[in-house]
């Protein structure tokens, strides 16, 4: 007959043990809660494990002083000052910051589609399932097992003379290796796991932060392009009409061969800007449609620049600001403690490990005979290690360990420093992009004008025909350079996004 576990201080020993475990494992007491109501007597000295898990988990210390960030070296504030009536960067998501549609249409599909952004995502998954391994380490490894052995042993080996079989029939719940964790090896190790894993998942962050302002400034890019080509289509046509009207004057007289060559080459120019425009639309769209991962079906863009509804403003906030908002600098510091964590793991080394083996159950020659009275059999087989000599293995170990630390500690701070200053650049762009946009937009004007006027003046014989292809080459470059410049305004307001941490925490997981 199967009887239960003793249940004399039953409930004294588990009220005991979950005390002393407490907090720090959730999972450990259901663990040992199922060893303790195992319906087996048998198996009544592996009750004691718990109290031997309660005495490990609550004995684990820290041989390494804490973990601290260094400070930043950076400025208190940014250089530039912003407009308190912009958006706080920290607070706008991109699908508030992206106000256009279709963009934000292009942003969501590739944020579901692009492969770079699911190979960061599959390179979380792979280091929350190493975290997962080292964090069971932690854990006892607990089985069961049932088996038979048979065995013959001949006459000349047997005390009585004869030939002798055997049979063993066992059922055994077993407690394999398990280290307990005094000095904190095993836990420092778990806690370095779950820093690379965290700086993992910090780093796909910022890739699909990289990958929202990489689709908007190619669809930026794409909308200037369109615009550029529409304005060089203009200009062949106008340039394919006056080279015709020139070419009928030369028929009869009206004017010199050398005018007809000079209107010739400019409507050359102007068809080589057009064919050199086309060719890069084109490969924007390849490239637009690799980061989106499928086709964007991209209505006529031209006029999108001109459009006051394509981003919100945005303040920039404080230096101090970037440490919780930027995922490099959050990655930075996950690998800075994860670090940290393994030169504790490798400082616990260089002490004792001690680990204890053990398994209780029932053993009987005959299978009948498998739980009846006075068939139980267990072993408790604890042991310890002390390294001796390793020729220098663990202080070679260690050594590594503060190095890369110290490697970490440089990074860090780099990373901050470059924080900074992405920032700091992009917010000095931005100011010098307004006065470039307004410097443009009049030189536009005064050669639209100078055009206009070079045109009259030929007309009415008061000047040569080379100042009208000056003024129209003039004119030319001129709108070709608002509209880039235009874009360039656009798409610093989108590396200002994306320094400053693009935003709120809502990209998919």
């Amino acid at each position: 007959m199967i009887t239960g576990p003793d249940t004399k201080n039953e409930t004294h020993e588990r009220h005991w043990f979950e005390k002393q475990v407490g907090p720090c494992e959730e999972h450990l007491p259901d663990l040992m809660n199922t060893i303790l109501n195992f319906p087996c007597r048998y198996l009544a000295p592996l009750k004691y494990l718990p109290c031997l898990c309660a005495l490990a988990l609550s004995g684990c210390g820290s041989i390494a002083p804490q973990h601290e960030t260094p400070a930043p070296v950076v400025a208190a504030q940014y250089p530039t000052f912003d407009s308190q009536q912009a958006a706080d960067a920290a607070a706008i998501s991109w699908r508030d910051y992206f106000t256009d549609p279709l963009l934000r249409t292009l942003i969501g599909k590739a944020l579901e589609n692009n492969r770079d952004l699911r190979l960061a995502a599959l390179h979380v998954a792979e280091a929350r399932a190493a975290y997962g391994i080292q964090r069971a380490d932690l854990y006892p490894n607990i089985g069961a097992q049932a088996g038979v052995d048979r065995s013959r042993t001949p006459a000349d080996l047997s005390m009585t003379g004869k030939p002798l079989q055997a049979s063993q029939y066992q059922v055994v719940l077993g407690l394999a290796t398990w280290e307990i964790d005094f000095w904190g090896r095993v836990r420092s190790l778990k806690d370095a796991a779950l820093e690379n894993y965290l700086a993992t998942d910090s780093a796909r962050r910022g890739a699909s932060i990289a990958l929202v302002a990489q689709v908007a400034n190619a669809y930026l890019t794409l909308c200037e392009l369109e615009e550029r080509i529409a304005l060089a289509q203009q200009t062949i046509a106008s340039r394919t009409e006056s080279f015709r009207i020139f070419t009928r004057r030369v028929e009869v007289g009206a004017t010199s061969r050398l005018n007809l060559t000079q209107v010739q080459t400019l409507l050359t120019q102007a068809q080589a800007l057009g064919a050199q425009l086309e060719q890069a639309r084109a490969a924007q769209l390849n490239a637009l449609t690799l980061l989106v991962g499928a086709s964007p079906d991209l209505p006529p863009l031209v006029g999108k620049l001109d459009a006051r509804n394509l981003l919100t403003a945005l303040r920039s906030g404080l230096p101090s600001d970037l440490l919780v908002q930027r995922p490099d600098i959050l990655a930075a510091e996950h690998q800075l403690k994860a670090a940290s964590a393994n030169i504790k793991a490798a400082r616990a080394a260089f002490f004792p490990r001690i680990a204890l083996t053990a398994s209780a159950g029932t053993a009987s020659a005959e299978l009948s005979g498998l739980f009846a009275s006075g068939s139980q059999a267990w072993i408790f087989s604890p042991s310890i290690s002390l390294p001796l000599f390793d020729a220098g293995r663990l202080q070679n170990n260690l050594d590594l360990a503060e190095v890369r630390r110290a490697m970490a500690v440089a990074d860090y701070a780099k990373t901050v420093q470059s924080a900074f200053r992405d920032v700091a650049d992009a917010l000095s762009a931005r100011h010098w992009l307004l006065e470039q946009v307004t410097i443009a937009r009049s030189g536009l004007s005064t050669q639209r004008e100078r055009a206009h006027l070079s045109q009259l003046r030929y007309d009415n014989g008061a000047a040569a025909y080379l100042d009208v292809l000056d003024a129209q080459r003039d004119l030319l470059a001129a709108e070709q350079q608002v509209v880039q410049t235009r874009r360039t305004l656009l798409s610093n307001q989108v590396s200002l996004y994306a320094a400053l941490g693009g935003g709120a925490l809502d990209f998919p997981e």
